[in-house]
């Protein structure tokens, strides 16, 4: 059975996990990741299978510090230095070319490799600890609603024999940007609550928003598969003057009301996008977890704002059919 775990007993289980090659959830500031030795494919093929995640979808590498990341891949370049320095430990993910060290499962069988250091202070105990590089992708069951509670976690995990390190909320409460610098001109793969106009001001050149083609080539960030971060509930985005007419029987998320205008399942966000973003998954998973047919999920407020449109991004695909 999966168990939660706290404190220092919560740590050295995590290691002893970690170096026996099995997989250990732990808290990030974003969400909850699935951890193991990013340097030992039987390690790293263990999170796969946990996940039930395809060979196609690589992984981010989390790190303690520059120092860490450095051996993993080919060049450290001066642009990769400036966006870890502003922006470790923290929500940003860099993509390089990796060095031989790495396993081709960790990226999909491409070139290049994702790294970011969390700015969670279990996880950089956890990293620190194990001296080494682990991968962390989301801890729950592939394409499944992104855990931002241990709570979650053991929702997805309820007969698996995992240890569950509580670190609390997650703070953020969606996956990091990433950003790609193994291709010329900087790009955003994955957008996230760091934005393109702050990596841009980093960097001193424009960051472009990825157009991403479909060409065959390996993905070089997760995230991009179609219908992702979904409830096993269909979920649809609804207009706020339709809430009005939601029926019992559909879990209501929304912003701009307080309760359920049928007496159904309900879940309130807050209006403002740091709020909003760090609690979308929590309020999908409560939805989900009700007695409902349907997800009416009120669409968010209008904003030019980075985390806005990482929020919009995700519900996208949490929409999704198919």
């Amino acid at each position: 059975m999966s168990r939660i775990l706290s404190g220092p007993e919560a740590i050295a289980a995590g290691i002893a996990e970690l170096t026996a090659h099995r997989p250990v959830a732990f808290p990030t500031e974003t969400v909850y990741g699935l951890g193991a030795d990013a340097l030992n494919e039987e390690a790293v093929h263990a999170v796969f299978s946990l996940k039930g995640r395809p060979s196609t979808n690589p992984l981010i590498v989390h790190v303690s510090g520059i120092e860490m990341a450095q051996p993993l891949v080919e060049e450290w370049t001066e642009r990769a230095d400036a966006i870890a320095r502003a922006h470790w430990p923290g929500p940003v993910t860099i993509v390089l070319k990796k060095s031989g060290c790495v396993p081709g499962i960790v990226c999909a069988g491409g070139e290049t490799v994702a790294i970011r250091c969390p700015a969670h202070p279990v996880a950089l105990a956890l990293i620190e600890a194990f001296g080494r590089p682990i991968v962390g992708p989301s801890a729950n069951p592939s394409g499944w609603i992104s855990p931002t509670t241990p709570e979650h976690v053991l929702a997805g995990f309820p007969e698996k024999d995992l240890v569950i390190i509580d670190g609390g909320a997650c703070r953020a409460g969606i996956e990091s940007t990433v950003l790609d610098l193994a291709s010329g001109a900087p790009r955003v793969l994955r957008p996230g609550v760091v934005g393109r106009d702050l990596l841009s001001n980093t960097l001193g050149v424009d960051v472009e928003h990825a157009s991403l083609v479909e060409d065959g080539s390996p993905l070089r960030s997760p995230g991009l598969l179609g219908a992702h971060y979904q409830p096993r509930t269909p979920c649809r985005l609804v207009k706020s003057s339709d809430l009005a007419s939601a029926p019992s029987a559909a879990a209501v998320i929304a912003w701009s009301i307080s309760s359920h205008p049928s007496g159904g399942v309900f879940a309130g966000l807050p209006g403002d996008p740091e709020g909003y973003a760090s609690g979308l998954y929590s309020a999908m998973h409560r939805a989900d977890a009700g007695p409902c047919g349907e997800i009416w999920i009120e669409h968010p407020p209008a904003g030019d704002n980075a985390i806005w449109d990482a929020v919009l991004e995700r519900l996208a695909r949490a929409t999704k059919s198919g």
